[in-house]
């Protein structure tokens, strides 16, 4: 949890930004090629922040906007968004506004399907998720037959043919110094292996079977690619890139991919090579074993929208007033998350089930001048200052001494460990004082006294 805490917080405001506007043919590519790859809740903050984008006025929002509208926590909010970055879809960056963050997301367009398909890793991928069948049909949906009859000419005019220019009237400085958008080419799932030893594959090739002219028409990248998708050595890649030579020393990048694939196949395996998704540090959403019912509950608080919170405790859907009320405490006030889903647990297990916004107000503001920022602190709190709470809570209220309490109040889940040690002291004052009063008859029974006076 605490690599979430420094990556991303509720409050941490964001801005969308659209290189241009996405086509129809781009929601079809996103839908029947990437959604495969990235999963459905990566799918749907992307199509959230595409939403956001598309508003005429782009404001400034916060991520307790994405945790609501996507009915998700923030730690897979953040693994969506990260996952959207790797495969190209989405650039992320961040700059520090005083104590705040703020991040710029900026969408990216997909590839289209002649380039994904030309892509080894994502094609392959693709290929992985779907099965060989619906990897077919998906290729055969995109493709275009080029027509095939003969006997036509192209007698198209060019631009010369139309037009001339005219010297006549006074041309006006119409630039204002600002760039127009065009339409962004995607640049791909954005890759970077330098673990490669490109200098151990040239050392190997010599210029009479490997032109220098031939290897270097070929990307490093997608030597790269190829080496990493295969698990090859730049001694396997060498003989990969001699399979890959045509009749005339030429190393044509489709060649070079289906050679690749065959040596895979002869030497290594008959099965489709499959990605798994890791991490290079350690994951914000890492499942940890919780030891006791303590670790349970703060997992809980810090990972679930008070919305949810508020749904879970009652059972059903909760009050407008109380959702504005925790909104309020995070958009306005600036705590976070978890530490308002303790406030709202404190006060709706104490107050009946009855959320009040002053009593709600006031131990918020007790908590902002105390600096409180995270569950277990808020949680201490609750324990040390719960005298002063329900001093604060019977305020205003007429007393009424003659009448017995019915009930007993509920507590917290996080208030056992603390009221179990209060009645264990509770218990040995009783047993203290017993004792006492025994000794005390024991010795007047000694001195021949009695509680009535001396026999």
């Amino acid at each position: 949890m605490t690599t979430l805490y420094k990556e991303l917080q509720p409050v941490d405001a964001y801005t969308v930004w659209l290189s241009h506007p996405f086509s129809d043919y781009d929601r079809q590519l996103l839908t029947l090629f990437y959604q495969p790859l990235i999963g459905s809740q990566a799918m749907s903050l992307f199509m959230t922040l595409w939403a956001d984008a598309e508003q005429r006025d782009r404001g400034m929002y916060n991520h307790y906007h994405l945790m609501n509208i996507l009915t998700m926590p923030l730690g897979p909010i953040f693994e969506a968004r990260i996952s959207l970055e790797a495969i190209g879809l989405l650039r992320t960056s961040r700059r520090r506004d005083g104590e705040a963050r703020v991040f710029r997301y900026e969408l990216q367009p997909p590839l289209d399907a002649k380039a994904f398909f030309a892509d080894p890793l994502l094609s392959t991928f693709l290929f992985s998720k779907i099965g060989e069948q619906a990897y077919r049909n998906l290729r055969a949906r995109f493709a275009v037959e080029e027509p095939r009859e003969e006997g036509y000419e192209d007698v198209s005019r060019t631009f010369l043919d139309v037009y001339t220019p005219v010297q006549h009237g006074y041309l006006a400085n119409v630039d204002d110094n600002r760039s127009v958008i065009g339409r962004t080419e995607s640049a791909g799932v954005p890759f970077l292996d330098t673990d490669f030893d490109f200098d151990l594959l040239r050392s190997g090739l010599s210029e009479q079977m490997v032109p220098k002219s031939s290897l270097a028409s070929v990307s490093k990248e997608l030597i790269a690619k190829l080496a990493f998708l295969y698990s090859l050595t730049p001694l396997d890649m060498q003989k990969v890139i001699m399979m890959a030579l045509d009749e005339d020393l030429k190393l044509p990048e489709e060649r070079l991919r289906k050679a690749a694939t065959d040596y895979y196949k002869m030497n290594i395996s008959q099965d489709a090579p499959i990605l798994h998704k890791v991490y290079t540090q350690e994951p914000p959403q890492q499942e940890v074993e919780l030891l006791t019912r303590d670790d349970e509950l703060v997992f809980y608080l810090e990972n679930t929208p008070p919305v949810a919170m508020l749904r879970d405790i009652n059972g059903k859907e909760p009050l407008s007033v109380d959702v504005q009320l925790a909104e309020k405490l995070v958009n306005a006030h600036g705590l976070s998350t978890g530490v308002v889903n303790v406030l709202l647990q404190y006060v709706h297990l104490r107050n009946d089930g009855k959320i009040t916004n002053n009593y709600v107000e006031r131990i918020a503001s007790h908590w902002m001048n105390k600096k409180i920022e995270t569950v277990r602190a808020a949680m201490e709190i609750s324990r040390n200052e719960h005298d002063q709470y329900v001093k604060w809570k019977n305020e205003g209220q007429k007393p009424t001494p003659k009448r017995k309490p019915t009930r007993e109040e509920k507590v917290p889940e996080w208030f056992y460990k603390k009221e179990d040690k209060q009645e264990g002291k509770q218990v040995k004052s009783t047993r203290a004082t017993s004792d006492i009063d025994e000794e005390r008859r024991q010795l007047m029974k000694e001195l021949g006294v009695t509680g009535d006076g001396v026999e």
